[in-house]
């Protein structure tokens, strides 16, 4: 267990920033899973209205840092060629 001061902080640090990261983590999973499911099920029009929430979540995400640049502009170019393709 934590002795110091600041080995108490980065613990209490640690324990927050997990709970943030595990709400990210749902949030984009579920997002994903909903545009991907319009997308499998050739729902067009409910995939074009997903697809700025889910180019904005991926963006915030990668601006933060939660997911690398890279990945969100893969994931989003990808997605919208997907969609575009319907």
């Amino acid at each position: 267990m934590a002795n110091h001061k600041s080995a108490k902080k980065r613990a209490r640090q640690t324990i927050k920033r997990t709970l943030n990261n595990k709400v990210k983590h749902s949030k984009t999973k579920t997002a994903l899973k909903a545009i991907r499911a319009a997308i499998s099920g050739k729902e067009k029009t409910k995939a074009q209205e997903l697809l700025p929430s889910v180019q904005a979540l991926l963006s915030k995400l990668a601006h933060t840092g939660f997911i690398k640049p890279n990945k969100a502009a893969r994931t989003t170019s990808r997605l919208s060629t997907q969609v575009h393709s319907l």
